[in-house]
């Protein structure tokens, strides 16, 4: 049973080991630029945020479940 143990933990270990990657100064340009923001633009949220609300009748509540009705 060991060696099962040992070699799962073998495979999950060089899993998250391939996950670290180095990024080179030259190439750190690329990461900056803004289509590489996991957030996405500001604006574009701040509009869908705004056309949530105007649709839900609610304020707030974006990141949650629930909405304007009342159901939950």
């Amino acid at each position: 049973m060991k060696t099962v143990q040992r070699c799962a933990a073998g495979i999950v270990a060089a899993l998250l080991l391939s996950g670290c990657a180095t990024v080179k100064p030259w190439e750190r340009g690329h990461l900056a630029r803004p289509e590489m923001n996991p957030d996405g633009d500001a604006g574009e949220t701040k509009l869908l945020q705004h056309t949530y609300v105007s649709k839900e009748a609610a304020s707030g509540g974006h990141a949650v479940g629930g909405g304007g009705c009342g159901c939950n």
